[in-house]
């Protein structure tokens, strides 16, 4: 059974996530498949190791002794992986992909400490979600942290973790808009195609908010070009306005070159998630990267 390393992962993912269903999410396999895996080893030792609750699982005696012998045995088995890995290939790289806000804005937080933790080098590539997707794809990128998902078959997805999107401009601002004067700004908006522009009015519409009623200055499809435009608007004018990410313009605002706002009844959130190959799930790089990276979601802007 201790050569059945998938079995013990499971049991290992479903403790550390005090949960079958965000176990089998972790692991991109089915619930009854989690389950079935902790009964396999439930009854080859013939002793209950997981009381299953309500609120969630609990170790018995015997399941938090068996969890302390498998994390000893799992941190070998990751030192032997890296080892191997080293030998067969010493120049090997870890190609982190990020998209912009995240590669740009929150990566740079934590990316000195991935290389120790995974005890190889690491290559930062910043692209836009499609284009990692496709590079995650075609194995050119190891693990890809992204800001909007574009499903696909061979690829796990992880939500990682929330980001807030509010109104930012370079002239003074009330911290809440009421929607009536949201029409009285100027807006920078982000192109047809952008999911940043499918959030917004989504979420405009259940305020009953039509953006096309909107002083439109500008459209752009970069947040970065955004943030640089407003920058520059003309403060004796009407505010020019856009929504980008409170990532984005933590410094400019604590600086005062920007101010920000939010929209009285509704709250403009979504999603980073962390993508890479089904395939990969046993991988060690990505086991430690991800388990590293996964701690690192409690990051917030100071603003």
């Amino acid at each position: 059974m201790f050569k059945d390393f998938a079995k013990i992962e499971t049991f290992l993912t479903v403790v550390r996530e005090k949960s079958f269903s965000k176990a089998s999410r972790k692991l991109g396999i089915s619930q009854p498949a989690v389950t079935q895996q902790i009964k396999f080893l439930e009854d080859y030792l013939n002793i209950p190791i997981v009381d299953r609750k309500k609120s969630g699982i609990s170790l018995t005696k015997e399941g938090e002794e068996l969890f302390q012998v498998l994390l000893s045995l799992e941190k070998q088995i990751l030192i032997t992986e890296k080892e191997v890995l080293r030998l067969v290939n010493k120049e090997m790289l870890f190609i982190l992909g990020a998209s912009p806000v995240i590669g740009n804005y929150i990566l740079p937080e934590f990316l000195n400490d991935i290389q120790e933790v995974i005890s190889n080098q690491v290559m930062v590539k910043v692209n836009s979600s499609v284009e990692l997707t496709e590079l995650v794809v075609n194995r050119k990128v190891d693990l890809a942290l992204i800001e909007s998902p574009t499903f696909h078959p061979n690829i796990f997805y992880r939500e990682w973790m929330e980001d807030e999107l509010v109104v930012v401009s370079r002239s003074p601002l009330p911290s809440t808009l009421k929607k009536e004067e949201l029409f009285g700004l100027q807006w920078i908006c982000r192109e047809e195609e952008s999911n940043t522009r499918k959030i917004i009015y989504e979420t405009f519409h259940k305020i009953d908010v039509d953006c096309k009623n909107f002083t439109i200055k500008n459209i752009a499809n970069s947040a970065i070009t955004i943030k640089q435009t407003l920058l520059k608007a003309d403060i004796n004018e009407a505010p020019t306005v856009s929504i980008l990410s409170k990532y984005m313009v933590e410094d400019d605002v604590k600086a005062g070159r920007l101010h920000v706002a939010t929209i009285k009844g509704i709250h403009l959130m979504r999603k980073f998630y962390i993508c890479y190959l089904k395939d990969r799930i046993q991988d060690a790089l990505i086991t430690s990267a991800l388990d590293f990276i996964t701690r690192k979601q409690d990051i917030k802007p100071s603003i």
